[in-house]
């Protein structure tokens, strides 16, 4: 074990941000030192685990097998919510979870997770009478023990038309508005994973488990190829968490070969993207699909309105699932139903993405309704002695991450010590005034949407992130043309984030590829001038790079004809 005081080292938000470790100094490490644990997967509650156990003081070790958020941490809806819909299916207790995360995560990542005013209006007929959404919503604010961003406001038929007057007005009979959080998944994420570095931990992405090391029947390591150079190291950990999320059956068969069923269902969410000014919407709005009566989403995400989510079962790999035709259908079918004047078409939809949902299995309870099956965690031991944890919600990462972390506290016999995630800012949340950092940055910066973007994306680090333009004012040019990105941010992900390819910094570092037509192709070549340097690309690796992006990009956002 590390000392305490080490592993609670911060950069201040005036000082210098370190960079991690070289990826070959991390290499290294793995390959010879012993470490107290071993966190394979680095999703959200993989990057959260990691940093709340070095946090604590533990040794710890983290190796992903793309890159952080890769999977479905970066193709969710974006959304820090206690869980209204929950309450139909009698799932207090995590909406009662979620909303006191959610407050906590306001409160340590400002720049992150911010909040989003939310208008359902109710029609005639509707699965969920007027009554029964008020009924819901004093529930909803009295499980975050009222300490919301504001309490539900019951709306008039007029107050709807005036607040969204592109809705439907035919059969509408008022409505509601309430409170939730939105966030940047991704980046959300990396917080986590860059946290776990600066608190010690040795963090590694594109480097994926091949095999665990057993030691009398127990797992005593695992052996973990780097992608980038094809070197094999051989990784000691006294434990082992299985955070892989929708992955976690394939690590739960490195010990367990002949194990039977699987411990997580893949629940299927495709989300689009349009214009925003397509809809024109002001707030995000909660609607019930006029299709299956679902609950479904209107979004603002700056200039693009995200519609979501569709909710099946699917037999996709997690790593090749996309959306298909029909989703998409279906997604502006809905929409279109609430905002007939849009109209919108198949060639309104700048991008389409989606991501597993790895639900307990258990959760279904016996139905094959992905809709009504448990949010809950779990956490189980395998017969080698890896704990899995499974489930959950992007909004409840931090208490998935305390869990698990106590479990192997339990499991190591170490005394027990509070996780101080609770009260610790993510890395750039350490902000006295939001308001003032946006004043801060549109005066230093000249631009309003990149100074906005700046500060949403790295929080108080977004002036180290901007002053590298000031050495080097060819930085300062746009990514992508109509965006906020800027060429810096291309040099920072390579310093101090772990990029290592265009598919790191433009999907999931940015979310240029969510948000240009052509998936991001352009920003990639301006991107790779950027990084080849950096990353010692001669011009035959650029090439390649290129058209690994390129790859990626069409794995990811390819839209099927048929579903999967």
């Amino acid at each position: 074990m590390r000392s305490e005081s080490a592993a609670l080292r911060q950069p201040s938000s005036e000082g210098e941000v370190p960079p991690p470790p070289s990826r070959a100094d991390r290499l290294r490490a793995l390959a010879t030192e012993e470490f107290d644990l071993l966190v394979i997967g680095g999703g959200v509650t993989g990057s959260g685990s990691a940093r709340d156990a070095a946090l604590r003081g533990l040794k710890v070790a983290l190796v992903e097998r793309e890159d952080f958020a890769s999977g479905t941490s970066s193709r969710s809806s974006r959304l820090i919510h206690g869980g209204l819909r929950y309450l139909e299916h009698g799932h207090l207790g995590l909406v009662f979870e979620s909303s006191i995360e959610r407050r906590r995560l306001l409160q340590l990542a400002p720049h992150l997770v911010r909040p989003l005013a939310f208008i359902w209006p109710v029609y005639a007929g509707a699965r969920v009478p007027k009554w029964k959404l008020t009924a819901g919503l004093m529930l909803y604010d009295a499980l975050s023990l009222f300490r919301n961003v504001k309490g539900y406001q019951s709306l008039s038929l007029r107050q709807v038309r005036e607040m969204e007057p592109g809705l439907r007005s035919e059969d509408l009979k008022g409505g509601a508005r309430y409170y939730d959080a939105a966030t940047d998944d991704a980046r959300l994420t990396l917080a986590n994973a860059v946290g776990a570095s600066e608190a010690g931990a040795t963090v590694l992405n594109h480097a994926s488990v091949r095999g665990l090391v057993l030691h009398e029947g127990k797992a005593r390591g695992a052996v973990v190829v780097d992608h980038l150079t094809g070197q094999e190291v051989t990784v000691r950990a006294r434990a082992i968490v299985n955070a892989t999320g929708p992955w976690s059956d394939e690590i739960r068969k490195l010990d367990a070969p002949a194990m039977t069923g699987p411990a997580v269902r893949g629940s299927k969410g495709v989300h689009i993207a349009v214009p925003r000014e397509r809809l024109g919407h002001r707030d995000a709005l909660t609607l019930l699909s006029p299709k299956d009566g679902r609950v479904m989403f209107v979004l603002p995400a700056e200039g693009f309105t995200i519609i979501g989510t569709t909710e099946t079962a699917t037999r996709a790999h997690p790593a090749e699932v996309r959306a298909s035709e029909a989703d998409v259908a279906y997604l502006l079918e809905s929409a279109n139903a609430f905002f007939p004047a849009a109209h919108l078409t198949r060639e309104d939809v700048v991008s389409a993405w989606a991501g597993i949902r790895p639900l307990v299995a258990s959760g279904y309870h016996g139905s094959p309704d992905a809709g009504s099956a448990s949010r809950e965690h779990a956490i189980d031991v395998s017969p080698a002695g890896v704990l899995a944890i499974s489930g959950g919600k992007l909004t409840t990462y931090r208490v998935m991450a305390r869990d698990v972390v106590d479990a192997v506290e339990r499991h190591l016999g170490q005394p027990h010590r509070k996780s101080s995630t609770e009260t610790l800012p993510l890395p750039g949340g350490d902000i006295a005034d939001l308001e003032a950092e946006f004043t801060a940055a549109r005066a230093e910066v000249g631009d309003d949407a990149t100074a906005v973007h700046l500060v949403r994306a790295y929080g108080s680090r977004w002036r180290r992130v901007w002053a590298l333009t000031r050495d080097e004012p060819a930085l300062a040019r746009p990514l992508a043309e109509g965006l906020p990105y800027r060429a810096a941010e291309a040099v920072w992900g390579v310093t101090h984030e772990l990029a290592l390819t265009l598919s790191d910094l433009l999907i999931r570092r940015l979310k240029v590829a969510f948000e240009t037509r052509d998936l991001g192709r352009a920003a990639a070549r301006v991107a790779a001038e950027v990084m080849a340097p950096r990353l010692g690309w001669d011009a035959a690796e650029t090439q390649r790079q290129l058209a690994t992006y390129e790859s990626d990009a069409l794995r990811i956002f390819g839209v099927d004809s048929a579903d999967a």
